[in-house]
């Protein structure tokens, strides 16, 4: 008899949800990935409205992942090499806290394993952190057309300049965890 392996979901937020998704769509031990929102107060908000900073949502994504395949660990380690970590309410052109670095964690776990990785990672980086880690809250599930964003709209242009670049990065940096192309 096999037993199957529990998920856990990891929620974070690094500038545009679509590169974040879009990189770790190419994860080996990710089993979903659905970009959305979380952080701020008003209940379903829609693109327009977090796009416009008056929710106080952060364009994040949440990630399913088996966590005997890719650790939590693995996970941020990928995070905070993908985007800059160091950059306040902001990720090249996008401006605004929707697009702030942040980890949303769901046990205390969590939390201290991304304490623990970003203090590891302060030493990499020229400038101080900002990146958040606060305890999750309501998560809201963006719009269908953000969905696979990356993967169907490639040459687009914030696509091809923006999240194909992160993309590149994360083949070429991690290789070893791309999942198994077929």
């Amino acid at each position: 008899m096999t037993q199957q392996s529990a998920t856990e979901v990891a929620i974070l937020g690094g500038g545009c949800f679509w590169c974040l998704e879009a990189v770790y769509l190419e994860a080996r031990g990710i089993k979903r990935v659905e970009s959305g929102y979380m952080g701020g107060d008003a209940a379903d908000p829609t693109y327009e409205q977090v796009c416009a900073g008056s929710t106080g949502h952060a364009e994040v994504v949440r990630l399913e992942f088996d966590p005997h395949v890719i650790s939590y660990r693995d996970i941020l380690e990928i995070f905070f090499t993908i985007h800059d970590p160091t950059t306040l309410n902001r990720q090249g052109n996008d401006v605004g806290t929707q697009y702030r670095s942040v980890i949303f964690f769901t046990s205390p776990e969590q939390e201290a394993t991304a304490r623990k990785v970003m203090a590891e990672m302060a030493a990499v980086w020229d400038a101080p952190i900002v990146t958040q880690i606060v305890p999750a809250c309501a998560w809201y599930k963006a719009e269908a057309y953000h969905q696979d964003y990356f993967n169907q709209h490639p040459l687009q242009g914030y696509c091809a300049f923006v999240v194909a670049p992160k993309v590149a990065k994360f083949r070429k940096m991690f290789a070893d965890r791309l999942k198994d192309q077929a």
